[in-house]
């Protein structure tokens, strides 16, 4: 047991106070961060009864994720290797030819994401949608509507590769305008409480907290040097913090793959995730800020878009 202590404390999962018998121990903030659930046994337990902190985390983003490795020394390795595969693959491919992919790669993004959020459309049916602005029968047009606004956001940073090199309110703000375009949806900072389904975990509902949050999320990106890191933490922290009335998760997969795009590393289309794995996924990192399921779904999507895209 001391042994197994030791080396724990080394790897900074565990936290000695104390000495001899006075000796306490506890969690780091770091293997807190990347502490993995199981997740059916997570979720077997009704959403009332499981221990959670269901209020904001005000020290989640300016003291813990600061101080955390995201990564392992494996896991960069495995990205960066899939990066300069990215970077062999499309330094011989044509501009007609890379077109296609990013073109290919937007449809399917398009698709899952809305899918995530409840949209009805296959993905042929968004193919067609998307290609031929044929709508599909039985669906209604805001479903369409949410499709069509995927592919403009994604057409307008691969346009504008440079937009989110430095985050900040401002450009976050103008992606998701893109998203909710036409959807009924109100611009801007929320000024009201949401909740959100199949959680009692509850965002702030104050719009200068908010605000506040959302500038030092984007001060903790932009101080981040690894653009995966920058991606993912893109990813959770503005789903986690709900700064809008809806299309929150879509601008954070958006705003991620915007990051991707600015330092020249492969964009994701999430087409292999399962929805209901994503947002289960999504709710431990709400409900116990551990990021460990949601990195796992990050890296495995970045494994299929290099294999599948360019």
């Amino acid at each position: 047991m001391k042994r197994t202590l030791s080396s724990l404390i080394d790897k900074g999962d565990i936290i000695s106070e104390g000495q001899g018998r006075s000796t306490r121990y506890s969690i780091s903030e770091q293997a807190q961060l990347l502490l993995q659930y199981d997740i059916d046994t997570y979720f077997a337990t009704e959403i009332d009864r499981r221990q959670v902190q269901s209020s904001f985390n005000f020290e989640l983003i300016n003291q813990t994720l600061p101080k955390v490795e995201l990564f392992t020394t494996e896991e960069l390795t495995l990205l960066d290797d899939l990066h300069q595969q990215y970077t062999n693959n499309i330094s011989s491919l044509s501009e007609t030819a890379y077109k296609k992919e990013i073109e290919r790669l937007g449809i399917d993004l398009s698709w899952k994401s809305s899918q995530i959020e409840g949209n009805t459309y296959s993905l042929l049916e968004t193919e067609r949608l998307l290609r031929d602005k044929l709508t599909a029968d039985g669906k209604t047009r805001e479903e369409a509507t949410m499709l069509l606004n995927h592919k403009q956001a994604l057409d307008f940073i691969v346009a504008n590769p440079d937009f989110m090199e430095q985050l900040s309110l401002r450009n976050i703000e103008d992606l998701h305008t893109l998203i909710v375009k036409d959807l009924g949806v109100q611009h801007g900072i929320r000024n009201h409480r949401v909740g959100i389904t199949g959680t009692t975990y509850r965002p702030l509902d104050n719009s200068f907290q908010i605000r506040e949050a959302i500038e030092d999320s984007c001060r903790l990106i932009n101080g981040k040097e690894n653009a995966y890191v920058k991606s993912l933490l893109a990813l959770a922290l503005l789903s986690y913090i709900q700064a809008f009335e809806d299309g929150n998760k879509r601008t954070a997969r958006l705003v991620s793959n915007a990051i991707l795009i600015a330092h020249n590393h492969c964009p994701l289309s999430f087409r292999t995730v399962d929805p209901i794995d994503y947002k289960k996924a999504m709710l431990i990192f709400y409900e116990q800020n551990s990021i460990a399921a949601f990195k796992k779904i990050f890296i495995e999507q970045n494994i299929f878009a290099v294999q599948e895209y360019f």
